[in-house]
């Protein structure tokens, strides 16, 4: 298996413990992680390769957030360490029932928002990758941000690795033009990257914040989604850009912060066909219920990670089963603490293979 890589920013996590509101903290529980990083985080633990490339400033906060990618066997080697910018971090307040979690972004002037494309040594990068997986976090920071992803998607496919991109609109994020509104900065650069994607990955908020395509009247905040209409957001994809071969769809289902309805199509655009996961013993999707989140921050990049993996491993690969993966994936990540999915192939098989109970493995 060849390497993976990801390129984005890694921050400090700063959390409130347990279901404390911000106003009520004292003390945080600080981990390190960023969507790309967990990305990243999630290949390694499946048993594949990654290497994450970012900017760092030089001290020891920044030595932490290495140690935590290191710490899952994520190649690191490419990681730039410069004298300028700062480590950009994120306070989390994790909601429950009714009460939605909340993010507090403070990542200006971070070394990867300053850093220009040019200092990144892509040729070596790519030397021996197959796969680059983007987000749209990244070109949200800063003009130079948005420019390194842009050239890091357009060296990839020079390399001939094949490059993923999870749309991931932030709209606290998009302010760095004012000539233009978050949403037509989001829409301006991402169609500038996207030519040269060739699976996209997002959610229905997505697909219309950033592209402007929208699954008919579905609406994300009822709880209830009209999955039926997934598939022509799909070939709407594909039309405007047909360089993209598969469109992954997450489908969630937020009834409150604690319960959510969990699951997700893949379309291969080579055949036309919508795949859903995970479906019934008569073939009809049926989501996973998640009813006590103990977290769900990186369940979008869990989902991205576990697509990736098995696209690119033999046995797993075929649509079916690698949406089937993706999503057993990221349903296990929703029950673990922090950014990074720490599941191993091994339980997100037995997952996939109906073994939902949750008893004890003796």
């Amino acid at each position: 298996m060849k390497t993976v890589v990801t390129f984005g920013e890694i921050m400090g996590r700063l959390a409130a413990p347990a279901n404390l509101r911000l106003r009520q903290v004292r003390n945080f529980e600080v981990t390190y992680a960023g969507a790309e990083a967990s990305v990243a985080a999630s290949i390694c633990n499946f048993g594949g390769k990654a290497r994450y490339v970012t900017a760092l400033p030089q001290h020891a906060l920044a030595e932490a957030t290495m140690d935590a990618v290191r710490a899952v066997g994520i190649d690191t080697d490419y990681v730039l360490r410069t004298n300028e910018g700062r480590l950009g971090l994120y306070f989390l307040e994790t909601g429950a029932n009714q009460r939605p979690s909340n993010v507090i972004y403070d990542r200006a002037d971070s070394a990867v928002a300053i850093t220009p494309a040019h200092h990144y040594d892509w040729n070596a990068i790519f030397k021996d990758a197959q796969w680059l997986h983007l987000s749209g976090i990244t070109p949200a920071l800063s003009k130079s941000a948005a420019e390194a992803t842009l050239v890091a998607a357009q060296k990839a496919k020079a390399a001939g690795a094949s490059v993923s991109i999870d749309l991931n609109f932030r709209g606290k994020l998009w302010n760095w033009d004012s000539n233009y509104s978050t949403k037509e900065l989001a829409q301006k650069t991402m169609r500038q990257i996207l030519p040269f994607i060739d699976v996209v990955i997002g959610n229905e908020e997505d697909c219309h914040d950033v592209l402007g395509i929208q699954a008919g009247d579905t609406d994300v905040h009822s709880g209830a989604l009209d999955t039926a209409r997934y598939p022509d957001v799909a070939r709407q994809v594909v039309a405007q850009f047909p360089n993209v071969s598969k469109v992954a769809i997450t489908l969630r289902e937020s009834h409150s912060a604690s319960h959510n309805n969990w699951g997700a199509m893949l379309y291969d655009a080579a055949n036309d066909t919508p795949y859903f996961a995970p479906i019934d013993a008569n073939g009809n999707y049926s989501a996973y219920q998640i009813k006590n989140i103990v977290d769900r921050v990186g369940g979008g990049d869990s989902f991205a990670g576990g697509l990736i993996f098995a696209l690119i491993t033999p046995e797993l690969s075929d649509p079916s089963t690698a949406v089937k993966y993706a999503v057993a994936a990221s349903c296990l990540k929703h029950s673990i603490k922090g950014d990074f999915n720490y599941s191993t192939r091994a339980e997100v098989e037995r997952l996939m293979g109906g073994n939902a109970s949750g008893r004890v493995v003796r």
